[in-house]
């Protein structure tokens, strides 16, 4: 399998895995996708099914990943998801599935060390970087930016590991106390936490502002672990797999032939219902994929009206890893669905989107058959519509949401009457990540796992930093100098 960029023309270059994989970012700016999809036929999800339920996650994974990754060995990636996935690090079931009222489910993905989702690609992705870099000889330093879960999971996915140094950018004060503990109590002089004067967005573009700049790229072996690094996208495509074959399990064992289900994705940088798209292009059977915002709804405002319009800032809301107004990943489905037409993939989100910070595509007719072609739904959630949510499903199943996948909830119960077959809601992390908002709803402090405990009560290590590329090019020079010599 070869990957090509989003932004390159017809017959451009195309490279293998393991080298999109220390790239990130494409050097023409754009984002890496296969040359084509792999296709899933209905014997290939029957032995799937049986590989998840006799050998389970790992094995799964495996299968998954060897159809994107040619350039490792098969028993060496093998190894490397049982490594990623082990009972030590998700517990014996990886991704459990539950069932709430409404034939709608939870697919749970925040067992992991970070207690979020981000987990689930973040484990795989430092075992392979590990992996490559060591097969080459080669040290790689990570630009990052968060906008709560990504650098947690990021930076406890890769500190310890030989060759690798992270800089992970955070908006400062925009994240729960939780989260900001959870990274910046990370004492390692290779994970450096720097906190932005600004919005995620600001994040976003000093990281993409470094990966651009090619020479400082080359000089310090950048790369990036931020959801535009197609190593994490197709991490999570394993995911929406095994919770597809979990939940329609038994209907398959009664004799339905590839049962359909949908999933809904609370939806920030688009990076994790990029993933589920892959998984539909590649044929599993989802019939919508609900795409679900907070109050920083541009994407769901693309979804209903055919226009994406970029916002000066996001608002700061009570489902804080969704505040975000350039969604990165958007890129990687426009691309698809304009038929994968490069150049003007290019003028869109290059010059197009940097002039006008609009993109307009309502009287194409692609946006008008994009429902029919790629499954897409979408609904917008509010705090109120959060605190409700947390509350009704707490009332009624007995299990606490996080304000995130509380929002996919919402949505789900809003489009349940238009939508047949089960609803598959993917998990955003456990709730104590945003006990404030917990409180708020029901009153009491959610529950705490004793990994946690204390954790806002340790000293903290973090350098905060203006919105400038310039600035953090040159933190980050000084700072590997110092630890390199």
């Amino acid at each position: 399998m070869r990957y090509v960029s989003t932004r390159s023309a017809e017959a451009g270059p195309s490279l293998p895995f393991c080298d999109i994989l220390l790239h990130g970012l494409a050097a023409d700016g754009g984002l890496y996708l296969p040359e084509y999809y792999p296709q899933v036929s209905e014997q290939t999800l029957a032995d799937w099914d049986a590989l998840l339920h006799t050998e389970g996650y790992p094995a799964l994974a495996h299968a998954v990943l060897s159809l994107f990754v040619d350039d490792i060995p098969s028993d060496d990636l093998l190894t490397i998801c049982r490594r990623a996935y082990a009972p030590e690090v998700f517990g014996s079931v990886v991704v459990p599935v539950s069932e709430l009222s409404d034939d709608i489910w939870l697919a749970h993905l925040s067992e992991g060390p970070t207690a979020a989702f981000k987990d689930m690609a973040m484990q795989l992705l430092g075992h392979l970087f590990e992996y490559e870099l060591a097969r080459r000889g080669e040290v790689l330093t990570i630009v990052g930016a968060t906008s709560g879960d990504t650098g947690s999971a990021a930076e406890y996915a890769m500190r310890g590991r030989r060759g690798i140094t992270v800089f992970m950018l955070s908006p400062k004060g925009r994240m729960s106390p939780f989260q900001q503990a959870q990274m910046f109590s990370l004492n390692d002089p290779r994970i450096v936490n720097l906190a932005v004067d600004g919005v995620f967005d600001d994040c976003q573009d000093l990281v993409k502002a470094v990966l651009n700049d090619a020479a400082f790229k080359a000089k310090h072996s950048v790369g990036a672990v931020n959801s535009i690094n197609w190593g994490r996208v197709v991490a999570q495509v394993i995911y929406y797999v095994v919770g597809y074959l979990r939940v329609t399990h038994e209907r398959r064992a009664a004799g339905e032939a590839l049962p359909r289900a949908s999933f809904a994705v609370p939806t920030g940088n688009f990076g994790n219902i990029c993933a589920a798209h892959v998984a539909r292009q590649m044929g599993l059977p989802i019939d919508a994929l609900i795409l679900a915002t907070n109050e920083n709804n541009v994407l769901d405002e693309f979804f209903r009206t055919g226009s994406y319009q970029v916002r000066p800032g996001a608002e700061e809301t009570s489902s804080p890893s969704m505040d975000i107004s350039r969604a990165s990943n958007f890129e990687r489905f426009v691309h698809d669905l304009l038929g994968r037409d490069g150049a003007l993939t290019a003028r869109l989100f290059g010059s197009g989107l940097a002039d006008t910070g609009l993109i307009d595509l309502s009287a194409t007719p692609q946006f008008a058959t994009l429902r029919e072609r790629y499954g897409f739904v979408s609904g917008t959630s509010t705090h109120a519509d959060r605190l409700a949510t947390i509350r009704c499903v707490a009332a009624a199943d007995g299990v606490v949401l996080d304000p995130h996948t509380a929002d996919a909830v919402k949505v789900a119960h809003d489009l349940r009457s238009s939508i047949d077959g089960p609803i598959i809601v993917t998990e955003t992390a456990l709730p104590v990540k945003f006990s404030a908002t917990i409180v708020e709803a029901l009153g009491h402090e959610p529950a705490r796992p004793t990994a946690f405990d204390g954790i806002e009560s340790l000293p903290r290590f973090v350098t905060e930093l203006p919105p400038n590329a310039e600035a953090l090019k040159t933190l980050i020079a000084q700072r590997l100098q110092q630890l390199d010599g």
